[in-house]
């Protein structure tokens, strides 16, 4: 028995090491985004704990298995050292995706999910951006070196005694390790009540919904979103003839002008959130040339993203999908579905489409992509006609490679539709050396980039103006979403600032539409805005909302298991069962005071709209002719 209650001293020794060093990486992801988290409180540290507890029996369930089971094999050093390289080798790991995610947060508002880091597309995105991390972030990397070797350090050894007699003829050995089990399973699923701890459960230890990140750790993120299949859920919240009278993703476009054959240039800007407009440096403007659209473009003020990550945009920009799962819509089993979209309605009319991304083809899926939303072309950096202009991570320069949209727009026959995804304001922010100096540097390290990549639409509308299709051009201009990194301003942190976008809409042709409007619009709105601009007759399939809709506007949003509307003026958190969270985002734009008295019915939207969304994406009924033949198809 000496033996076996040294090997129960050492497990309980290691499980508090790995403990410890849990809360140590959540501190330090704390400290490192404590701009995001400034009014976080304990709560949201003794919350975190259960999360913790649970990913640390569910990692090392094998590990107390093989501590606890009855036997002498396991007092023998050869066991004892291989199973010591393995638990710390198993825990360094799942350790790792902590501290990667202390800077990356910046970028998705979010833990990382097993989703999010095996996204088909962007895994040679990642391998070519590792160098640029690790020296952007060089005191992380240091620090989880010094971390690494104190940890290995501190794991405990285990020292034989003389026993009498084998453990495993003793009945205490074997009463522990039968009741050693249960209280995995029990921690592991996060206690005993009747559904397993889930990520979006980190709501209830907090008063703040932007704020589940800090009570949550990664490898529990990724640990429960393993099963890829399982991010999608049938909602039955009510009848397919209750749901359709509540909200249908299909809007009806009635014109009595014909339709205006423009050609249709969607831009979508790396990062370009809200924040950096309107930004003065030492007298330079960070954003002259956008700035200046703002006055000469129809410009959307209250214009939000559907989601945080360049892959979201795609789908919510040119099929009015919007991004409310834990995995990006790109990279879901979902990604093969039938869809309409700008393209699909555009070439109905004649018209030629191509999409255009400066990054390597196969970034992103986002060559696959077009392909499934029926465009004709995609022209990626292996289609670049001029060698030299690589930025040495993403692909061709923002200028460079706009220019060659320019030239290639010049073989199209009109009319057109083309989308172009800038690349250069992405990290590591890459600018082309001879302009090294020239741009403002900014505040944060973002900025320069931002400042090129304005410079760059300048140039390219410029080159533009000289060609005869511009005249006849509607131009859209969205980032894809929010900039990450430093921000500090409040409102750009909170949970529905932090989706703050510019939209604009520019016909050279039609200087008089040239105003601010104030209407409620987001991402997936852009598809039935512009049809509607070119006087387009028609349903279409959207779940955005209607041109010439007043109240009852909506934004959708989702985020570590939580959806996040904006319902006219009201913000509104639901967890999937009922509301979390109600603000008033006129009177209160942090969201810091919940409401309790609110309309009713919000739920009731929300409920619809998400019911309609899981289950036409699960059943691959996400067109105009599935809603036309007849069924609502939400069973």
């Amino acid at each position: 028995m000496n033996n076996y209650r040294s090997v129960i001293l050492l497990l309980l020794k290691r499980l508090l090491l790995i403990f410890a060093l849990y809360q140590l990486s959540r501190l330090v992801f704390y400290f490192w985004n404590h701009s995001s988290f400034s009014n976080a409180g304990l709560m949201e540290f003794i919350g975190g704990i259960r999360f913790d507890l649970s990913a640390i029996f569910y990692i090392n369930s094998v590990f107390i298995i093989a501590h606890l089971i009855p036997g002498n094999f396991k007092y023998g050093k050869t066991y004892q050292k291989i199973f010591k390289i393995l638990f710390f080798s198993v825990n360094l790991i799942f350790l790792a995706t902590n501290f990667i995610d202390v800077p990356y947060y910046n970028f998705t508002s979010r833990r990382s999910t097993l989703a999010l880091i095996t996204a088909s597309g962007m895994q040679q995105d990642v391998i070519r951006l590792i160098p640029a991390f690790a020296k952007d972030y060089w005191m992380l990397v240091v620090g989880f070196v010094i971390l690494a070797i104190v940890f290995w350090k501190l794991i405990p050894n285990f020292k034989t005694k003389q026993d009498s007699k084998p453990d495993y003829k003793n009945p205490i050995p074997w009463l522990v390790f039968l009741i050693s089990i249960p209280v995995i399973l029990i921690i592991g699923r996060g206690g005993l009540q009747r559904v397993p701890l889930k990520i979006v459960h980190a709501v209830q230890y907090t008063k703040n919904p932007n704020y589940t990140a800090l009570v949550l750790n990664t490898p529990f993120s990724i640990l429960k979103t393993i099963s890829k299949n399982d991010n999608l859920k049938e909602l039955h919240y009510f009848s397919d003839d209750e749901v359709a009278k509540i909200f249908q993703p299909v809007i009806e476009l009635k014109n009595d002008d014909e339709f205006e054959k423009k050609n249709v240039v969607l831009i979508i800007i790396e990062s370009m959130g809200e924040e950096n407009l309107f930004l003065d440096f030492d007298g330079k403007k960070l954003t002259p040339f956008l700035d200046s659209l703002t006055q000469n473009s129809l410009y959307f003020k209250r214009a939000y993203a559907n989601g945080r990550k360049s892959i979201d945009a795609v789908p919510s920009t040119i099929t009015s999908i919007p991004y409310l799962m834990e995995i990006s819509y790109i990279s879901s089993p979902y990604s093969f579905n039938e869809i309409d979209g700008f393209s699909k309605v555009l070439k109905q009319k004649g018209y030629y489409t191509s999409f255009f991304h400066g990054s390597f083809n196969g970034s992103q899926n986002f060559d696959k992509f077009a392909a499934i939303a029926d465009f004709d072309d995609y022209f990626g950096k292996e289609q670049y006609d001029r060698p030299g202009d690589y930025d040495g991570y993403w692909g061709i320069f923002d200028e460079d490679f706009l220019q060659f949209t320019n030239r290639k727009f010049k073989t199209f026959k009109s009319p057109f539709f083309a989308t172009i995804f800038t690349i250069s304001s992405h990290n590591p922010y890459t600018v082309p050396e001879k302009y090294k100096g020239k741009f403002p540097k900014g505040n944060r390290i973002i900025h320069e980039s931002i400042a090129y990549t304005d410079y760059s639409l300048k140039k390219f509308f410029e080159a533009a103006k000289k060609e005869d299709w511009y005249q006849n051009t509607v131009f859209i201009i969205t980032p894809d979403h929010t900039s990450g990194d430093d921000k500090t301003d409040p409102y750009y942190t909170s949970a529905m600032g932090n989706y703050k976008i510019p939209l604009m809409i520019i016909d050279p042709s039609r200087p008089e539409i040239n105003s601010v409007n104030q209407k409620l619009i987001q991402q997936i709105d852009i598809m039935p805005e512009v049809l509607d601009y070119l006087n387009y007759s028609g349903k279409i399939f959207s779940f955005g909302n209607h041109p010439e809709k007043i109240n009852d506007r909506m934004v959708a949003d989702f985020n570590e298991g939580l959806y996040h509307f904006i319902i006219d003026n009201y913000y509104v958190c639901f967890d999937g069962k009922s509301v979390v969270r109600v603000c008033d985002i006129v009177k209160d734009p942090l969201l810091k005071t919940n409401l309790t008295d609110y309309p009713k019915n919000l739920q009731t939207q929300i409920e619809a709209y998400i019911q309609q969304y899981n289950n036409r994406i699960i059943k691959n009924r996400t067109t105009l002719e599935s809603i036309e033949k007849g069924a609502d198809h939400t069973k």
